[in-house]
């Protein structure tokens, strides 16, 4: 492996980092209703435990409600149930083969407890970000350890992949930020 190698991997790494962490912001209820907000929600189809996006189809109905349309006639029952014992807070309503899911509205001390974890979830992502640089770093200095790259080449990449991965922690930054306006916004 080269040193070319190692930072392509490494940046590749760090942008599926980012990529997860947008993933997980979007399982963080703001105020407003977000379809990929019960992406987390499993219900029991035929003996086993399948995504909701499996079995329904959810949408907005407006700003503030989520509608979930069974495929199957039976599955409403089921799917109400799943809703209703998730830990999103959430209070369906079975209106024959539509479920309404309304967003209650948040509370202040809520919306604060919920930047918490913003912040705690841009941390862990700013960690695995510079765990990602520790390991590529350490690759270089096994390629200088094995007389197959220079230490001037280690320094160089040493401070390509420090660039790097600021510039990735600077995304992760912005992101929070944007998450947490979203949150507090009334």
């Amino acid at each position: 492996m080269t040193i070319a190698d190692i930072k392509t991997h490494a940046e590749g790494r760090m942008d599926q980092s980012i990529t997860a962490f947008k993933h997980n912001l979007t399982k963080i209820r703001t105020g407003r209703a977000n379809p990929a907000l019960l992406d987390t929600i499993h219900v029991e189809y035929y003996g086993n435990h399948v995504p909701l996006s499996q079995v329904a189809n959810v949408s907005l109905l407006d700003a503030r409600t989520i509608s979930v349309q069974p495929w199957e006639k039976g599955m409403g029952a089921k799917i109400e149930k799943a809703i209703r014992e998730s830990d999103l807070g959430l209070n369906p309503a079975n209106m024959g083969d539509l479920i309404r899911v309304p967003m209650p509205p948040m509370s202040e001390e809520r919306r604060r407890d919920m930047t918490k974890l913003v912040r705690t979830e841009g941390e862990n992502a700013k960690i695995a970000i510079r765990n990602l640089r520790r390991d590529a770093n350490d690759a270089i200095k096994k390629l200088v350890k094995d007389k197959e790259a220079s230490e001037d080449e280690q320094k160089r990449s040493e401070a390509e992949i420090q660039k790097v991965t600021d510039k990735h922690v600077a995304e992760i930054d912005a992101l929070v930020v944007s998450k947490e306006k979203d949150i507090m916004e009334v």
